[in-house]
Parts: structure tokens; C-alpha cells; sequence
């Protein structure tokens, strides 16, 4: 699983790479992410730990995907919450991106 999660973080899609630069760059409280983790039988795009805080970076193949959904309540389960972005709304709407985020971490976890 580690070396698939290297493998994707060597791999990054423009909307990955462009969201990576914001949450690494972006004043987001001191709020730190990873990508591309490895989170029991899944592979997340971005996650904070503190915050329990998941976010994907999706594509046109994720539209109403089943499998997102049984992802999504597994990640729900484990105590996390999943903030999906659709790639053109990365690149094409940044502020509004950070924006979303910033209103996501400043309001409680579920396991709080």
C-alpha cells in the first residue's frame, strides 16, 4: 500500500498538484496535510490528521460512483469527514476552494 501511495504522490494529476500547493502554501491556521495516505484499505488524495479531515481531488470518472460511496462511509466511520473537489473547481476556483476548507476545519470534527 505505501509504495502504491508513492506511486500516486509521483503521479499527481494538475488539480492534485495545484490543491497540494494551496494546502501547503495557503495560511490554513497551521492545519498540515498529507497526500496520498494510506488510510486502512484506502489511498486518501489529501488528509489532516488533527482535524480528521479527508480531501479528494475528483475527476469526471467519480460522478455518482458506488464505489466513492462505500469509500465515503467507510472514511465516516473510522471518524473522518470527506470533502470531495471537482478538478476543474480546483483549478478554476482556488479561493473558493481555500475558502471551503478554511470553514471546514474551523467548525468541530464528528468525533469532538
Amino acid at each position: 500500500m505505501s509504495e502504491r501511495a508513492r506511486q500516486l504522490r509521483r503521479n499527481s494529476t494538475d488539480a492534485e498538484i495545484a490543491l497540494w500547493r494551496l494546502l501547503r502554501s495557503a495560511d490554513l491556521a497551521g492545519v498540515k496535510f498529507r497526500r496520498q495516505q494510506p488510510i486502512g484499505p484506502y489511498i486518501v488524495d489529501f488528509v489532516c490528521f488533527s482535524h480528521r479531515l479527508i480531501i479528494e481531488c475528483d475527476g469526471g470518472q467519480h460522478a455518482e460512483s458506488a464505489a466513492d460511496a462505500v469509500r465515503d462511509k467507510w472514511l465516516s466511520e473510522q471518524g473522518f469527514r470527506v470533502l470531495r473537489f471537482w478538478n476543474n473547481e480546483i483549478l478554476g476556483n482556488r479561493e473558493g476552494v481555500v475558502l471551503r476548507i478554511l470553514e471546514v476545519v474551523g467548525s468541530p470534527s464528528p468525533s469532538r
